[in-house]
């Protein structure tokens, strides 16, 4: 061997270990999320989209990046400290879902960007100054629950031609529970429907209200899709069918549960956008500069079971235009 090649191919060898090492010893990113539900099974089509989003923009969980998930179990008491257990370990970013975690990581921490999934009033919240320039440690993706009763009445009159009042059931103790009944009084009126807003502040409180509605006859129901609806979606549902009352939700799950209806966000659409938001931050941008988006796509189902048990003929019209039709 040439003594000139020789030489290097020692520097070649020798320079080696030096970038094992730095290879090694390069951070990986360590994102904490904040989920609502119980474990990753029962998260698992949100948390598949969440890791799908990072993928496209580059990260493989486990090999250059790290998920530190912390579920509340649907006990929303317990987000203050799960907040507090991941700005202990140091997380990079933390995801929040549903507004109760992104209030309880606000509180937590000043410093660690917040990258939230859910809140349907950001600004209203004061989570943000505005949603092109959020302005501090928080930004993400809305749902925009508070703007769509519009939607939900348009979808009510092209199932019931004749419907001439709504019952709108708010939860009170919800943070937007004031935005949700204004939006929803002002669309009313635009749809020239008469709109009532009964409220229901914990789950026991829903039969007693569902009864309200049914002695006033009522000619449809809207639930917004607050954290205790969600919980409650299988009760609600009963109650609606016992009670022979259509019934439009904000979440597909609501429909699954039982509900006539849902429209509203396409929600895994928003957990892989979210992938988009990480990957500005890790490379350096502000929370602060990075708009909250809205949503851009929207689902829509129709529980044809349910519509039987009506005795609903559902149009052609708007069976077409549904996303899926559960039989």
């Amino acid at each position: 061997m040439r003594r000139r090649a020789f030489i290097a191919s020692i520097g070649v060898v020798a320079a080696w270990p030096l970038v094992v090492h730095a290879q090694q010893s390069r951070k990986m990113p360590r994102i904490g999320v904040l989920w609502h539900a119980g474990n990753e099974q029962e998260e698992a089509v949100y948390l598949g989209a969440l890791r799908q989003g990072l993928k496209d923009v580059g990260y493989i969980e486990g090999k250059s990046i790290e998920l530190l998930n912390r579920f509340a179990d649907e006990h929303y008491d317990r987000f203050d400290a799960l907040a507090t257990e991941l700005v202990e370990a140091k997380v990079d970013v933390i995801v929040a879902v549903v507004t109760s975690s992104v209030l309880a990581a606000k509180k937590a921490t000043t410093t660690i960007p917040i990258v939230f999934i859910g809140p349907s009033d950001p600004v209203g919240l004061h989570l943000v100054d505005s949603l092109a320039h959020p302005g501090g440690n928080l930004t993400g993706l809305s749902t925009m629950f508070t703007d769509l009763t519009g939607k939900h009445l348009e979808i009510l009159k092209d199932c019931l031609h004749d419907l001439s009042s709504v019952a709108l059931v708010n939860n009170p103790s919800s943070a937007v529970a004031l935005a949700f009944a204004d939006n929803a009084q002002a669309a009313s009126r635009a749809a020239n429907v008469k709109l009532s807003v009964l409220d229901a502040r914990k789950p026991y409180d829903l039969a007693e209200v569902f009864t309200v509605i049914a002695r006033q006859k009522f000619g449809a129901v809207i639930i917004p899709g607050d954290g205790m609806q969600y919980n409650e979606r299988k009760k609600i549902a009963d109650l609606a069918i016992a009670y022979r009352l259509p019934t439009i939700g904000a979440v597909r799950e609501m429909a699954e549960a039982g509900l006539l209806l849902s429209f509203g966000p396409k929600f895994s659409d928003l957990f892989r956008r979210a992938g988009v938001h990480i990957d500005k931050i890790l490379k350096g941008a502000k929370p602060a500069n990075l708009p909250v988006e809205r949503p851009t796509k929207f689902d829509f189902f129709i529980n044809l079971k349910t519509a039987k048990t009506l005795d609903l003929q559902m149009p052609p019209t708007l069976l077409a235009r549904a996303n899926e039709v559960i039989e």
